[in-house]
Protein backbone atom coordinates (compact mmCIF):
# COMPACT_ATOMS: atom_id res chain seq x y z
CA UNK A 1 0.00 0.00 0.00
CA UNK A 2 1.36 3.24 -0.72
CA UNK A 3 1.41 4.99 2.32
CA UNK A 4 3.36 8.97 1.00
CA UNK A 5 4.76 10.66 3.18
CA UNK A 6 1.91 11.31 5.80
CA UNK A 7 3.58 9.15 8.52
CA UNK A 8 6.91 9.64 7.57
CA UNK A 9 6.30 13.76 8.27
CA UNK A 10 4.15 12.79 11.64
CA UNK A 11 7.43 10.52 12.76
CA UNK A 12 9.99 13.06 11.42
CA UNK A 13 11.78 10.45 9.44
CA UNK A 14 13.44 12.28 6.79
CA UNK A 15 16.64 11.36 4.24
CA UNK A 16 19.35 13.80 2.94
CA UNK A 17 19.09 14.77 -0.26
CA UNK A 18 22.32 15.13 -2.96
CA UNK A 19 21.71 18.77 -1.93
CA UNK A 20 21.83 18.52 1.68
CA UNK A 21 18.19 19.17 2.37
CA UNK A 22 16.06 16.89 4.36
CA UNK A 23 12.76 15.14 2.94
CA UNK A 24 10.48 13.33 4.24
CA UNK A 25 10.85 9.38 3.23
CA UNK A 26 8.21 7.92 0.80
CA UNK A 27 6.33 5.10 2.78
CA UNK A 28 4.88 1.72 1.63
CA UNK A 29 3.43 -1.08 3.43
CA UNK A 30 4.30 -4.92 1.97
CA UNK A 31 2.16 -6.70 4.70
CA UNK A 32 0.49 -9.97 4.38
CA UNK A 33 -1.97 -11.47 5.96
CA UNK A 34 -3.44 -14.17 8.03
CA UNK A 35 -5.98 -14.49 4.84
CA UNK A 36 -3.19 -14.55 2.19
CA UNK A 37 -1.20 -16.91 4.42
CA UNK A 38 -4.35 -19.31 4.68
CA UNK A 39 -4.83 -19.26 1.19
CA UNK A 40 -1.11 -19.79 0.47
CA UNK A 41 -1.37 -23.25 2.64
CA UNK A 42 -4.80 -24.51 0.85
CA UNK A 43 -3.20 -23.72 -2.79
CA UNK A 44 0.08 -26.28 -1.47
CA UNK A 45 -2.25 -28.60 0.81
CA UNK A 46 -5.31 -29.99 -0.81
CA UNK A 47 -6.97 -32.73 -3.36
CA UNK A 48 -10.15 -33.08 -5.21
CA UNK A 49 -12.27 -33.57 -1.91
CA UNK A 50 -10.92 -30.29 0.01
CA UNK A 51 -8.10 -29.02 1.99
CA UNK A 52 -5.58 -31.27 3.53
CA UNK A 53 -4.29 -29.17 6.66
CA UNK A 54 -0.81 -29.21 7.90
CA UNK A 55 -1.26 -30.52 11.62
CA UNK A 56 0.84 -27.68 12.84
CA UNK A 57 -1.96 -24.98 11.53
CA UNK A 58 -4.57 -27.28 11.47
CA UNK A 59 -7.55 -25.07 12.77
CA UNK A 60 -8.36 -28.63 14.70
CA UNK A 61 -6.19 -31.90 14.71
CA UNK A 62 -9.22 -34.29 14.88
CA UNK A 63 -12.36 -34.47 13.27
CA UNK A 64 -14.55 -36.68 15.11
CA UNK A 65 -17.67 -38.21 13.58
CA UNK A 66 -20.62 -39.79 15.04
CA UNK A 67 -22.89 -42.57 13.28
CA UNK A 68 -25.38 -43.21 14.92
CA UNK A 69 -26.06 -46.46 15.90
CA UNK A 70 -30.17 -48.28 14.99
CA UNK A 71 -31.82 -48.62 18.36
CA UNK A 72 -29.28 -47.47 21.20
CA UNK A 73 -27.41 -44.93 22.19
CA UNK A 74 -24.38 -47.00 22.52
CA UNK A 75 -22.36 -45.04 19.97
CA UNK A 76 -23.60 -41.65 21.07
CA UNK A 77 -22.99 -42.50 24.44
CA UNK A 78 -19.09 -43.84 23.25
CA UNK A 79 -19.01 -40.35 21.34
CA UNK A 80 -19.93 -38.13 24.31
CA UNK A 81 -17.01 -39.90 26.81
CA UNK A 82 -14.46 -39.85 24.17
CA UNK A 83 -15.01 -36.18 23.20
CA UNK A 84 -14.09 -35.36 26.80
CA UNK A 85 -11.51 -37.79 27.27
CA UNK A 86 -9.58 -35.79 23.62
CA UNK A 87 -10.57 -32.35 24.85
CA UNK A 88 -8.69 -33.00 28.62
CA UNK A 89 -6.00 -34.67 26.71
CA UNK A 90 -4.86 -31.61 24.93
CA UNK A 91 -6.25 -32.58 21.98
CA UNK A 92 -7.65 -29.71 19.76
CA UNK A 93 -11.11 -31.85 18.26
CA UNK A 94 -14.04 -31.05 15.62
CA UNK A 95 -17.07 -32.84 16.41
CA UNK A 96 -19.38 -34.08 14.22
CA UNK A 97 -23.19 -35.18 15.79
CA UNK A 98 -24.92 -33.69 13.09
CA UNK A 99 -28.07 -36.10 11.86
CA UNK A 100 -26.76 -35.80 8.28
CA UNK A 101 -25.71 -39.28 6.58
CA UNK A 102 -22.81 -40.61 6.72
CA UNK A 103 -21.28 -39.94 3.21
CA UNK A 104 -22.14 -36.09 4.12
CA UNK A 105 -20.05 -36.66 7.10
CA UNK A 106 -17.42 -38.17 5.18
CA UNK A 107 -17.52 -36.00 2.57
CA UNK A 108 -17.54 -32.90 4.71
CA UNK A 109 -14.78 -34.02 6.84
CA UNK A 110 -12.51 -34.29 4.02
CA UNK A 111 -13.50 -30.97 2.51
CA UNK A 112 -13.11 -29.53 5.78
CA UNK A 113 -9.05 -31.56 5.73
CA UNK A 114 -8.33 -32.01 9.72
CA UNK A 115 -5.54 -34.39 10.02
CA UNK A 116 -7.09 -37.48 11.41
CA UNK A 117 -10.45 -38.04 10.86
CA UNK A 118 -11.56 -40.68 13.62
CA UNK A 119 -15.57 -42.41 13.15
CA UNK A 120 -17.26 -43.52 16.38
CA UNK A 121 -20.32 -45.68 14.95
CA UNK A 122 -21.22 -49.48 15.76
CA UNK A 123 -19.57 -51.34 13.23
CA UNK A 124 -16.26 -50.00 14.24
CA UNK A 125 -17.19 -50.97 17.97
CA UNK A 126 -17.81 -54.37 16.71
CA UNK A 127 -14.75 -54.09 15.10
CA UNK A 128 -13.28 -53.54 18.32
CA UNK A 129 -12.67 -50.05 18.73
CA UNK A 130 -12.63 -46.51 16.85
CA UNK A 131 -11.64 -46.16 13.44
CA UNK A 132 -8.95 -43.58 11.86
CA UNK A 133 -8.31 -42.19 9.02
CA UNK A 134 -5.35 -39.80 8.23
CA UNK A 135 -7.19 -37.60 5.65
CA UNK A 136 -3.89 -37.53 3.01
CA UNK A 137 -4.15 -41.30 2.69
CA UNK A 138 -6.83 -43.73 2.05
CA UNK A 139 -6.32 -46.58 4.29
CA UNK A 140 -8.23 -46.68 7.20
CA UNK A 141 -7.64 -48.65 10.57
CA UNK A 142 -9.37 -49.73 13.92
CA UNK A 143 -7.78 -48.44 16.96
CA UNK A 144 -8.45 -50.20 20.36
CA UNK A 145 -10.63 -48.19 22.38
CA UNK A 146 -8.33 -48.19 25.63
CA UNK A 147 -5.72 -47.24 22.90
CA UNK A 148 -7.00 -44.24 21.23
CA UNK A 149 -5.90 -41.19 23.10
CA UNK A 150 -2.49 -42.63 23.21
CA UNK A 151 -2.42 -43.47 19.55
CA UNK A 152 -3.39 -40.22 18.63
CA UNK A 153 -0.75 -37.95 20.82
CA UNK A 154 1.72 -40.54 19.54
CA UNK A 155 0.21 -40.17 15.85
CA UNK A 156 0.42 -36.09 16.23
CA UNK A 157 3.50 -35.93 18.39
CA UNK A 158 5.32 -37.82 15.03
CA UNK A 159 3.93 -35.54 12.62
CA UNK A 160 5.00 -32.41 14.26
CA UNK A 161 8.23 -33.46 15.14
CA UNK A 162 8.34 -34.32 11.28
CA UNK A 163 7.57 -31.33 10.44
CA UNK A 164 10.06 -29.45 12.45
CA UNK A 165 12.99 -31.81 11.34
CA UNK A 166 12.34 -30.15 8.23
CA UNK A 167 12.89 -26.94 9.55
CA UNK A 168 16.07 -25.41 8.98
CA UNK A 169 17.15 -22.82 11.82
CA UNK A 170 18.98 -19.38 10.78
CA UNK A 171 21.45 -18.09 12.87
CA UNK A 172 20.59 -14.78 14.74
CA UNK A 173 23.17 -11.88 13.71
Amino acid sequence: FKLGTRYSEALGCNYLTKEGSLKPVYMGSYGIGVGRLLACIVEEHHDAKGIIWPASVAPYHIHMVLLRGRGDDTSETTAEKLYKELISSGLEVLYDDSLDSPGVKFNNADLIGCPIRITVSDRATAEGGIEIKIRDQEEREIIARNEIIGFLVRKLDSVLAEISSKVKPVPYE
